[in-house]
């Protein structure tokens, strides 16, 4: 069995090869690793870094900044294991957050897992206007889902080659409007969800820092929450 990890890189030359190093130094048995990075045209010298890896990993190139679902979705097309994980380039998710997420798969409990910071009793977020708007936006997609997750703008998660096949296809978000497009999708296939605690290293970063989530982001997935819930 090959575990597919998706890792969008947009400006992260000082976390990308710890990140990587993270990643490959995971011991996860019998399954195997696919390692994809989608360099989502990075101009930090990202990218010069990425091309001295040679043919360790699978490494795709856009030519300009689309955004992390436009990264997702090329990861997607290009991902070909059993089961196709979401691994932010920053450090602030851990890797080790992989065995949990790939337990209820492998149980035959569920075809995706989203990780959730709020589920981990050690887990305060620092901005409070963040945390809000992160409730508020979950249980706006919950009331149209029908789901009962506490944290869908999570990075941590997993899906089944199946899942991935089905909503790939139908998938447009550029941004992170990706995050309640997919959970539509998700839902409105009928298939099951589990939600396992996270463990999350991040702090609270600003725009300058390299903080990419802007306040238009949850304007937009509101919408894209009624698009794809309601007029699809």
């Amino acid at each position: 069995m090959t575990l597919s990890i998706i890792i969008p890189v947009f400006n992260e030359k000082n976390t990308v090869l710890a990140l990587l190093k993270k990643v490959t130094d995971i011991n996860l048995g019998e399954i195997k690793k696919e390692i994809i990075l989608i360099d989502d045209g990075s101009t930090d010298g990202t990218r010069d870094i990425l091309k001295t890896l040679g043919g360790q990993y699978k490494v795709v190139y856009h030519e300009k900044n689309k955004g992390k679902g436009a990264a997702v979705r090329t990861g997607f097309k290009n991902a070909t294991g059993d089961m196709i994980l979401i691994q932010d380039a920053d450090l602030e998710y851990d890797p080790q957050n992989y065995f949990n997420l790939m337990k209820p798969i492998l149980d035959g409990k569920a075809d995706v897992v989203f990780g959730s910071r709020f589920m981990n009793p050690e887990f305060h977020h620092v901005s409070k206007l963040s945390h809000l708007a992160n409730i508020v936006l979950t249980g706006f997609s919950n009331l149209l889902t029908g789901l009962k997750l506490t944290d869908m703008w999570t990075c941590h998660k997993i899906f089944t080659k199946k899942v991935v096949d089905t909503i790939s296809p139908k998938l447009t978000g550029n941004r992170f409007e990706i995050e309640p497009e997919m959970t539509a999708l998700i839902a409105k296939n009928k298939f099951r969800v589990s939600e396992v605690p996270l463990s999350f290293l991040g702090t609270f970063r600003t725009i300058k820092e390299g903080k990419k989530v802007r306040m238009k982001d949850g304007v937009v997935s509101v919408w894209y929450m009624i698009k794809f819930n309601l007029l699809k």
